[in-house]
Parts: structure tokens; sequence; C-alpha cells
């Protein structure tokens, strides 16, 4: 996406927000149907043209049901689907959801998928919760401990691979990454041996949680 798209989606987004608030300042606590219709309108079924952008505090990030739980500006906390698709952005950089804290304000681009259902493929971190010193992803979350040889570094993207025992597994950095380990991760060259916690997002990614 160029500078001047993404200077008009800024823009765009500006007034659907302000448009939303007035809404749900004045709805007396409606839900994401009401605050978004006269955005998506009647009946829409998502894709680009009838997507949408609103502003919240995040509250949780079920893995189980795959739902986001964002806080609008009215106080109500609504539910956001989201799949492995969904790509959550901090410092032009691309993460996994499961890297979003409770509290963190973000900014979600939301589309209808179906009747009082609602789908959002990308979350902006515009203010990160403060004092986390880590990430969470649930109460169901389990940190193991990995080691493996490096093969790749993407360091725009935030990832390495990692030539384990059991295979090769994707290495993901969650926004909040301490500043030790961003150093640490802006050192790793390819053959590098490392040893680290995380959790498994699934059978071939992993999201870092600490180096060892």
């Amino acid at each position: 996406m160029t500078t001047i798209e993404r200077a008009a989606r800024r823009g765009a987004a500006a007034l659907i927000l302000a448009a939303t608030t007035a809404c749900a300042s004045g709805s007396g606590g409606g839900g994401l149907g009401e605050i978004l219709g006269s955005v998506l309108g009647g009946g829409a079924t998502g894709g680009g043209s009838n997507a949408a952008q609103v502003s919240g505090v995040v509250r949780q990030v079920d893995t189980r049901s795959r739902q986001i739980g964002l806080q609008l500006s009215n106080g109500q906390t609504v539910g956001l689907g989201y799949d492995d698709q969904t790509q959550v952005v901090y410092n032009n950089q691309r993460y996994a959801v499961t890297s979003l804290d409770p509290g963190d304000q973000v900014t979600a681009r939301v589309q209808q998928a179906g009747s009082n259902a609602y789908y959002t493929d990308l979350v902006q971190v515009d203010q990160p919760v403060q004092g986390t010193g880590g990430t969470t992803a649930g109460s169901d979350e389990s940190v193991r401990a990995v080691q493996g040889t490096v093969r790749q570094v993407d360091q725009q993207n935030g990832l390495f691979s990692l030539q384990t025992s059991n295979g090769t597994l994707t290495v993901s950095l969650p926004y909040n990454v301490s500043r030790t380990d961003q150093q640490r991760f802006q050192s790793l060259r390819p053959g590098d041996s490392v040893r680290l916690y995380g959790v498994y997002l699934n059978a071939t990614r992993v999201e870092l949680r600490q180096f060892n």
C-alpha cells in the first residue's frame, strides 16, 4: 500500500470514527450493528467495499471461540470474530492476534459476516497497555521451551524460521516485545543456535515470549 493510499484510508477512517462515536453516544448503549449500520448498510455480508473501522479497548482475546472482545466508546463490549488471516499491526510490523493485551487501544477494520456477526481482518494497535511486560492469549495459553537452529530471518515482519528436532517452525515476535528480546532478534543470523520460550499458535507457528 502506498503512502497516499494509507493517508486516504486514515482520513476516511477518521470520518467514520467520528460518525460512529456520535452514534454510540446517542444510542443509549446500542450494539455494534446500530453503530455501524449506516456505514455498512443493511444486509452487508462483508467484502472490502462494506468494511468500516471502529476504535475501542481490548478486553479479551478468546482463542477458543476466536473472538476479540472490544469495548466501544459507549462502554459496551462486542465480539469481533477473527481467523488466521487477521493481522495485528503495530509500528508498521505485523503480529498474531494473540499478541493483543487487555487494555490495548486499537482501531479494527470490521466487516459484517452475518446477522449480528462481525469479523475483523486488521487490527491497528494505537496505544499499547502500559506496564504489561508480556502478552496474553487467554487462560488456555501454554508456554513451552523451544530449541533449534535459525534458518531464515524476516526483520520487516518480525519472523524467523527455526529448524528443530521435530521440523521447521516459524517464530513470530509479539508487538510489545521487550527491548532485550528485540535486540536479540535483530542480531539473529542463519545458523545461530537459539533457545526460547513461546506459545504454539498452531503446529508450525510459535509466538515468542522470551529468549533464553
